[in-house]
């Protein structure tokens, strides 16, 4: 019974780390998303922002805001 508890956490979890990645993967991969995610989950996209910084690719969140400037206009 535990061992079977013990793997269904784990397939939880993986399903889990799954979904992160794949959010985190069109969100890298658009700039539409990541706009309305600002609006709808604005601390999602703090962390992936935040994420790419402590990886040591910066920029994003300035290109995105020039983006967003420009469609706004």
């Amino acid at each position: 019974m535990a061992g079977r508890l013990v793997g269904g956490l784990l397939v939880l979890e993986l399903l889990g780390l799954m979904g992160a990645y794949g959010l985190f993967h069109r969100m890298n991969t658009s700039t539409d998303l990541r706009n309305s995610m600002k609006s709808k989950f604005p601390s999602l996209l703090e962390v992936y922002y935040k994420s790419n910084e402590w990886a040591g690719i910066h920029g994003i969140r300035e290109r995105d805001r020039e983006n967003w400037a420009a469609k706004r206009q």
